[in-house]
């Protein structure tokens, strides 16, 4: 593809998207952000009525028969967050500019006897991704879950629900995130696109000196990655495992998650393996292989070849360890994207997480985070890396003031190896209710 047509397919994407925001009300979106923030105040108030108002309804949002056969809890979580950044955004926020981004997240579970279980996650906010629409509701995760023994040695599970891969993704809801942006390689996009191939090494190469396409470049893994499929999991003794069948590669954009996307021609498995060897260490090995590019793409693929032929093959290990008031987690990804008229594109992505209690209700918490390109042929004799190696150090104070309300504020500071910086500075607040 020609330099000039692919910055025009960027343009029309970006075009797009703004088409589709003035669709909805702005005044919309206001509203909910001032509810949000007066329910915030309101809170913010340890001796507020509100309280013991709160206590009450959460143990009251439970239902079941008299038996207890069937039993059902709804869990609420409110999130208001705001983001101050220095320039373009980084990660996958979307808006070019400081803004103020609303969440309400819903999670009924229910148990239908000792070996049947149900959960679904309805979110309304802008967009998936903070800032990516005005105004969004949609149902991120519905899962069945059969455990056909009397422990936890065997669960089969078939739904829309989080991958299995890495270990950020078991703590990434806000409630237990101790930060409020993801882990780099959880968010950072790459140059690689899910929908527009290059037609040389070159073309895929002067995508570095553009800003991210975020509507169309992915990253190592796209948050929690709430793909469609079915899995397998369940603990022996000391050891965890998990095998999975999803619609969609590990690194797919939230539109590609739901059941009727990407025909299921092109499976993406994955699966991890833990091992506990006490109870303050955690160590889990995973591995993924899936097409990342979606039938948008097909048409443009060399002759004789389809989007099955070009894979996102990852290897990660997480671990996690804690220690009286210190908790601590890693993980390390190598991956590849195997691009089409270009080669393998490597990777090496990182990162190192701690979180220090200091009272009953207050934490810090900081995490280093980093990104590694190798190289590729780029079509005149020479190698050059892929993508602008990148770090990101990233530091957070969070309070706890009852067991609904707690608030963070997070500063980022990151930098690419290269001429062009995507928000190197980032400054995030976050209060969220939880009943």
């Amino acid at each position: 593809m020609k330099r000039s047509t692919w910055i025009s397919m960027a343009g029309d994407r970006r075009a797009r998207k703004d088409t589709n925001y003035t669709n909805l009300p702005e005044f919309v979106s206001i509203r909910v952000i001032r509810v949000f923030s007066l329910f915030a105040v309101i809170l913010l108030s340890n001796h507020c009525p509100a309280q013991p108002f709160l206590d009450n309804l959460q143990d009251n949002l439970k239902l079941q028969t008299k038996d207890g056969f069937i039993r059902s809890d709804l869990t609420v979580l409110l999130d208001l967050e705001g983001y101050y950044v220095d320039q373009r955004p980084p990660g996958l926020l979307y808006e070019d500019e400081s803004f103020i981004n609303y969440r309400a997240s819903f999670f009924i579970d229910a148990h239908i006897g000792p070996h049947f279980y149900s959960l679904i996650q309805a979110r309304v906010d802008r967009g998936f991704d903070p800032g990516s629409q005005d105004l969004d509701a949609r149902l991120d995760e519905y899962l069945l879950r059969w455990t056909p023994t009397d422990d936890s040695r065997l669960n089969i599970q078939f739904g829309k629900f989080a991958t299995a891969v890495g270990g950020w993704v078991q703590r990434h809801d806000s409630w237990q995130n101790p930060l409020i942006t993801a882990p780099l390689p959880y968010e950072n996009p790459t140059i690689v696109s899910y929908d527009d191939v290059p037609t040389s090494p070159a073309d895929f190469l002067y995508r570095r000196s553009y800003p991210d396409d975020k509507d169309s470049w992915i990253p190592v893994i796209w948050g929690p990655v709430y793909a469609t499929g079915g899995s397998i999991f369940g603990s022996i003794g000391k050891m965890d495992y998990a095998f999975e069948v999803k619609n969609a590669a590990i690194s797919s954009h939230p539109d590609a998650w739901d059941v009727d996307q990407n025909y299921w021609r092109y499976p993406t498995f994955s699966a991890r393996i833990g091992f506990r060897p006490s109870p303050a260490w955690n160590h889990g090995l995973s591995f993924s292989d899936g097409a990342y590019m979606t039938h948008d793409a097909a048409a443009q693929l060399p002759a004789g070849k389809n989007i099955g032929d070009y894979r996102q093959l990852t290897l990660d290990y997480d671990v996690s360890y804690a220690f009286r008031k210190w908790e601590l987690w890693a993980e390390l990804f190598l991956n590849r994207f195997q691009v089409p008229n270009v080669g393998d594109a490597d990777l090496g992505a990182y990162y190192i997480e701690a979180k220090y209690k200091i009272t009953a209700g207050l934490y810090a918490a900081a995490r280093w985070n980093q990104e590694i390109f190798g190289t590729v042929h780029d079509g005149s004799g020479g190698w050059e890396a892929w993508d602008h190696d990148m770090f990101r150090a990233d530091a957070a104070l969070g309070y706890r003031f009852t067991r609904h309300l707690q608030t963070k504020l997070q500063y980022s500071f990151g930098h690419r190896n290269g001429s062009l910086q995507q928000g190197e500075q980032l400054v995030a607040a976050q209060v969220t209710a939880k009943f």
